[in-house]
């Protein structure tokens, strides 16, 4: 039986030491390293054999999504598991779009997801019904652009600031910005921020 190779990204440290300790009782898992933010995670996961990323959605500074993104950017191709407290339809759509090969909520039995792990590496998605259902009853309206303005936006960054951090016109910015405000129905953009994250869709 081959071991398959896992990489855990999860800021707690509570968790990603339970998280790591259920996983390694599995005799064909091996935890092959660990992070508590997206980037450690990027500076080591490229340098490693690693089958299996299983990563929290929310961390400091970059997300789970934007970590797979920047992933499948480098040529990785280690499967995504994401890791969320939350079944929100828009993070679950986002963290497919991204390349994501599942989304397991943490409550999940620790047998459910060894099994879950054991699918992905064999190259199958692993997607719960009830969120497919929700995510296509609540589709993100937000373009890709949209959402990172407005990402930003809410991170509390001005039009100049997202240009130059986008390599866009402020000009542009503003129309993206404009667009989400009236697309969320908010009446400035911290309100389209809270609204957009409250939905997973940012």
């Amino acid at each position: 039986m081959s071991t398959l190779r896992l990489f855990l990204v999860e800021d707690q440290a509570m968790i990603l030491g339970a998280l790591s300790a259920l996983l390694d009782r599995e005799a064909d898992l091996e935890i092959a390293g660990t992070s508590t933010s997206a980037e450690g995670a990027l500076e080591q996961i490229p340098q490693l054999d690693i089958d299996v990323v299983l990563t929290d959605i929310e961390l400091p500074a970059a997300s789970g999504i934007e970590l797979t993104e920047k992933l499948r950017e480098l040529g990785v191709d280690a499967a995504v598991i994401m890791l969320t407290t939350f079944a929100r339809s828009g993070y679950f759509e986002r963290s497919m779009q991204a390349g994501a090969s599942a989304y397991v909520l943490k409550d999940s039995p620790a047998s459910d997801l060894a099994g879950t792990i054991r699918r992905v590496a064999n190259g199958e998605q692993v997607v719960d019904a009830e969120l497919v259902a929700a995510s296509w009853a609540s589709p993100n309206p937000l373009s890709r652009r949209e959402q990172q303005c407005l990402r930003l936006a809410g991170d509390g960054l001005s039009n100049s600031e997202i240009a130059a951090s986008v390599f866009l016109s402020e000009g542009t910015v503003r129309n993206y910005l404009s667009a989400a405000l009236q697309k969320l129905n908010a009446g400035n953009r911290t309100e389209a921020a809270r609204l957009a994250r409250q939905k997973g869709w940012i």
